[in-house]
């Protein structure tokens, strides 16, 4: 059995996924952002299973990295990361938002976040194989614009919820290829699309499918040897966004995010 933690646990397709994992027999180690319901969420997780419960606002940096350290301390025994919690297109017609940080809120959770937690995770990670990380990304990608990364001029939520899926994945293939032979897979997919959850209901959409719907590829991919450095849509490997695949892309990313994360 694994030492799991998933962020985003308290709602949506990250509640649902606590649950099964912790049914399972897994120690399900449950991020939440506010700490009375993160409490709540223990205390029903623990009569399915064995779970603690983290407090962190993944739109501060700080508290990404201390949560990883939390984590790091707490469970030296950690094998996989699930890198569920997010940040949707906002209610329509809503304007640009800043981080703790200053960064578009978007980037700043749906992307920086996932990246600074799996880096302070990683030594664990290494020290546990075989581990997974597994990115919950969105089919929904659009090309990352370099020369307004913020996205500064003509602000669109969707837009700035596809641009952080796009560059999340090309890191995880990115990563991928980095963390070859170390016995850590790295992973991305796209759940389901449109679920109901309170992120599609607030941008104005009518749920497609449910989140029991989107569970089984993010469950296969975080208890599975299922190989790495793949895209997939549920359960089945696919093909993300092509642009995430160009080396050129993909360095030009690395280099804008850790200017990103030196601010």
């Amino acid at each position: 059995m694994s030492t799991i933690l998933i962020t985003g646990a308290t709602s949506g397709l990250g509640r649902y996924v606590a649950f099964e994992l912790a049914r399972s027999g897994h120690v399900v180690l449950a991020h939440g952002r506010d700490p009375g319901r993160t409490e709540q969420l223990v205390e029903e997780l623990r009569t399915e299973g064995d779970a603690e419960g983290y407090v962190a606002d993944l739109a501060s940096l700080t508290q990404v990295r201390e949560l990883g350290a939390h984590v790091a301390g707490a469970h030296p025994d950690l094998d996989v990361l699930i890198n569920n919690a997010g940040v949707g297109a906002g209610p329509p017609g809503a304007g640009r938002e800043l981080s703790a940080d200053g960064h578009e809120l978007r980037l700043a959770v749906n992307y920086l976040a996932p990246v600074v937690l799996t880096r302070a995770l990683l030594p664990v990670l290494r020290a546990n194989t075989p581990a997974r990380v597994v990115n919950v990304g969105s089919a929904g990608q659009e090309f990352l614009d370099f020369d307004d990364v913020e996205f500064r001029r003509g602000y669109d939520g969707f837009a700035a919820y596809r641009r952080a899926k796009f560059a999340l994945a090309a890191h995880t293939f990115a990563l991928a290829e980095e963390l070859t032979d170390t016995g850590v897979a790295v992973n991305v997919l796209h759940p389901a699309t449109f679920m109901d959850t309170a992120m599609v209901r607030e941008g104005g959409v009518a749920p497609w499918n449910t989140v029991a719907d989107g569970a089984p590829g993010v469950l296969a991919l975080a208890t599975q040897d299922l190989g790495t450095g793949m895209y997939f849509e549920g359960t089945s490997p696919s093909r993300a966004h092509e642009g995430t695949y160009d080396p050129e892309v993909r360095k030009r990313l690395a280099a804008v995010t850790d200017q990103l994360l030196a601010l």
